[in-house]
């Protein structure tokens, strides 16, 4: 017999070689943020642009018409004094002396020693 013979017959009885499987352990790589987070984190960061976009939109128009009120007000508060200024001046000009004077330097004569002030016409 031949010697590898002999070695086969020492040894126990073996099931033929099986090629061992090694298993290989795939070692995901875990990210920091997930997905699903990437997509939250997203999502509130739109929606804080977005909300800061409208302020400082809603802003801008809330100063715009505040200087409309402003210079509209100004404008109000000039003609208030141009109107008070004429009524003075309407005041000063229906003056009966006034009056009576300005008819003796154009010729006209009183008869009536009583001068009364016409009222408005609704009167």
């Amino acid at each position: 017999m031949s010697v590898e013979h002999a070695r086969r017959e020492q040894q126990p009885l073996q099931q033929p070689n099986k090629q061992k499987q090694v298993k290989v352990k795939v070692h995901k790589k875990k990210q920091w943020i997930s997905t699903g987070e990437k997509f939250l984190y997203s999502i509130a960061t739109v929606a804080v642009v977005a909300s800061s976009l409208f302020l400082v939109q809603f802003s801008s128009s809330t100063d715009a018409l505040n200087r409309d009120i402003r210079s509209l007000e100004q404008n109000i508060s000039t003609q208030e004094a141009k109107n008070e200024n004429l009524a003075y001046q309407v005041k000063e000009l229906s003056n009966p002396d006034r009056i009576l004077q300005i008819a003796k330097e154009n010729g006209l004569d009183i008869q009536n020693a009583q001068v009364k002030q016409a009222g408005t016409i609704g009167n």
